[in-house]
C-alpha cells in the first residue's frame, strides 16, 4: 500500500502541517475543515512556513512550489471519497471525532484506511464510531508538534486494526521522513504520559515561587539538553489543549496527571500560548517572544 492519494480532515496546525509533510514526499494531499476558506489559509500559512525552509527535507523553492500543487483545499468531507489514507486532526473531543468518522464511513472507499491524530483518547474506543467491517483498517498515528520539524509519529493500532494496516502505515511514514514507534492502545499513549507529568512537575515550581517560568525554561535547556523548555512547549502546543489532555488522563489515571490550578488560571484568562499573543510569555504580532 503506497497511499499515494492522502486527506487530511482539520485545518489547524496539525493538520496542515501533515498535509504537509505528505505533499512534499510527493503524495497527492487533500486538506479538508468545515470552512472552505480556513482549508485556504492554511495552505497559504504553509508557503510561509516553507519560505523559512523550517521543514525537513526541503531544499529549494522549486520543491516547495511542486508540494503546495499538490495540496488542495476542500471545504467538508466529500471530496476524501477517492481517499486511500485519511487522517483526522480535529481538537481532541471524542463526539466530534465520531461524528466525524461517521460521515467518512458513508463517503471514503472500503479499502481505505482511516486514521486518528489524537494524542490522548483510545483508539479503540474511538474505532467504536465506526462499523465492525472499517476497523481493522483504523488506528492512530500521533504526530508531534511542530509536524514540520518533529520527526516521531506514534502508531497507536485499536484491537482490532489488522496488523498489515498498521505495518503499512509505519511504513509509509517512514517514507515520508518521519520515525514511528508502536505504541500500546492506552489513554494518552507512551510520550504524552511523560511530558505532562514533566509539565504538571512543572507548573508546580512555577506555583511554589522556586523559579519563574523563564528560569524552568533556561535550566531544562541547559541542564537537561532540551531544545525547549516546558513553557516554551506548552505556549506552542497551546494552554488550552494542554489542559485538554491533563483532564483526560486526571480521568484516566487519577490524581498524579490532577491539572495544576495555575494552568486552569491561564486558560480561564484566555493566556493560551504564542497564536494568542500571550501564554507564560507575551508575543509579537508575528509570533515573536517578547522578553
Amino acid at each position: 500500500m503506497q497511499f499515494s492519494r492522502v486527506g487530511v480532515v482539520g485545518a489547524g496546525q496539525m493538520g496542515a502541517e501533515i498535509a504537509l509533510v505528505f505533499a512534499l514526499a510527493g503524495h497527492d494531499v487533500l486538506l479538508s475543515d468545515q470552512d472552505l476558506g480556513k482549508a485556504k489559509a492554511a495552505i497559504g500559512k504553509l508557503d510561509k512556513l516553507l519560505e523559512k525552509g523550517v521543514v525537513r527535507g526541503f531544499h529549494s523553492r522549486e520543491e516547495a512550489q511542486a508540494a503546495l500543487a499538490r495540496l488542495k483545499p476542500a471545504g467538508g468531507l466529500a471530496a476524501h471519497a477517492d481517499r486511500e489514507l485519511v487522517v483526522e486532526a480535529v481538537f481532541e473531543d471524542e463526539a466530534v471525532k465520531g461524528a466525524i468518522y461517521r460521515e467518512l464511513d458513508g463517503i471514503a472507499a472500503p479499502d481505505a484506511v482511516i486514521a486518528s491524530n489524537t494524542s490522548s483518547i483510545s483508539i479503540t474506543v474511538l474505532s467504536s464510531h465506526l462499523p465492525e467491517a472499517r476497523r481493522p483498517r483504523f488506528l492512530g498515528t500521533h504526530f508531534f508538534s511542530p509536524v514540520s520539524r518533529m520527526r516521531l509519529v506514534e502508531v497507536i493500532p485499536a484491537l482490532d486494526t489488522d496488523p498489515a494496516i498498521a505495518d503499512a502505515v509505519t511504513q509509509v511514514l517512514r517514507a515520508v521522513g518521519k520515525e514511528p514507534i508502536r505504541v500500546k492502545d492506552v489513554v494518552g499513549f507512551a510520550v504524552n504520559r511523560l511530558i505532562h507529568i514533566f509539565w504538571i512537575e512543572a507548573a508546580r515550581l512555577v506555583e511554589e515561587g522556586v523559579c519563574s517560568a523563564r528560569e524552568v525554561d533556561i535550566g531544562c535547556r541547559l541542564g537537561l539538553g532540551h531544545p525547549v523548555g516546558p513553557f516554551e512547549l506548552m505556549d506552542g502546543v497551546t494552554n488550552n489543549l494542554t489542559l485538554d489532555v491533563q483532564e483526560i488522563l486526571h480521568g484516566a489515571y487519577g490524581d498524579r496527571f490532577l491539572p495544576r490550578p495555575l494552568l486552569k488560571q491561564m486558560v480561564a484568562a484566555g493566556y493560551n500560548g504564542r497564536r494568542y499573543g500571550r501564554g507564560w510569555y507575551r508575543y509579537g504580532p508575528e509570533g515573536e517572544r517578547q522578553e
